[in-house]
């Protein structure tokens, strides 16, 4: 019934409103705490550039050749990879791209004939992982969109150990920022460590000739206490770039799922209307078939009415039928 489509689309309406609120209360939200992520992101990047540049200097003075940290890969062992995704959906193609990502490097080390040790960051990366009887040396949860140093020391702490043990590199795979409306999937090797250049570093015309630099107490003591600070830095750098992007992503997607959201509305509304001048011209189709219905029954009542009234009371073809009467002479 026209009635009952209407109800319907009408309940349906309600709904995608409500979603169309949710929807775009996250995106106001994601909008928000994405100005801050990148904020963040942008704060980090000048102290991991200095302390690149002092690994620089004490590798130019031949400290790094016996650090553990800064040995070359020997094609051999297992392969380290930390995966950093995020603890919510709702971001679009976000988690989706880094979990992929880590997974070609997973059956690529694989297809060496090589194990491999996986940390996860983020819950979405831990539950697929396990989902799939992937073995998982450690996972971190719950700090995705506002990491801070200390998770960095942890997850930092967690992969030299590895390093140190039958892990001959890792590989990190995380989303790297580049602006509000573009991110990308970056897989870098996190160790050994590269002192090239640094997460997301590009040369820039004023960067010429370093400066010699004196140590003390020696450049091997003075890179011993660095190192590990470089790799919690570079660390730490790379769960801001993800931050960012998970922000941005979602604020990408929850606007997409508000207009959508509108689009439906307009078309529900569309079809409501209709079924609502359905509705009508049912009922005045009805209630014109009713009167000329009506009208039919009363001329055909009134004419029933005309011929009892002009009939013959008695017909000729009964007036035989009745008893003569005999009257006595």
């Amino acid at each position: 019934m026209p009635g009952a489509q209407e109800r319907v689309l009408r309940r349906r309406i309600g709904s995608v409103q409500n979603t169309k609120k949710i929807t775009r209360a996250m995106e106001l939200i994601a909008a928000t705490r994405v100005v801050k992520a990148q904020q963040a992101a942008r704060d980090a990047r000048p102290y991991a550039e200095h302390i690149t540049d002092v690994i620089r200097d004490l590798a130019k003075g031949g400290a790094a050749s016996s650090h553990p940290l800064l040995r070359e890969a020997t094609g051999e062992g297992r392969v380290g990879i930390v995966v950093l995704a995020s603890d919510r959906g709702l971001a679009g193609a976000y988690n989706t791209s880094v979990i992929r990502a880590a997974e070609r490097e997973i059956m690529a080390a694989r297809a060496e004939g090589r194990g491999y040790a996986l940390i996860t960051v983020g819950r979405k990366a831990e539950g697929y992982f396990r989902f799939r009887h992937y073995d998982i040396v450690e996972s971190y949860t719950g700090f995705t969109e506002k990491p801070n140093y200390e998770h960095a020391r942890e997850i930092a702490d967690k992969i030299v150990e590895l390093f140190e043990g039958d892990v001959d590199r890792i590989e990190l795979v995380y989303t790297r920022f580049i602006s509000m409306g573009s991110q990308e999937v970056t897989v870098r090797r996190f160790l050994p460590l590269e002192t090239d250049e640094p997460d997301g570093h590009e040369p820039t015309e004023h960067e010429g000739p370093k400066a010699e630099f004196e140590f003390e107490p020696s450049p091997a003591r003075v890179l011993e206490a660095l190192l590990p600070r470089y790799v919690e830095s570079r660390l730490f750098a790379a769960l801001l770039e993800a931050a960012a992007s998970e922000l941005s992503a979602r604020q990408r997607a929850m606007k997409a799922a508000t207009d959508n959201a509108q689009e439906l509305i307009v078309k529900l509304s569309r079809k409501m209307n209709q079924a609502r001048q359905d509705a009508i011209t049912t009922e005045i189709m009805e209630i014109i078939s009713g009167a000329e219905a009506l009208g039919a029954d009363n001329e055909h009542d009134e004419q029933m009415i005309l011929d009892h009234l002009t009939a013959d009371p008695f017909p000729k073809a009964l007036q035989g039928d009745f008893p003569r009467q005999h009257h006595a002479h």
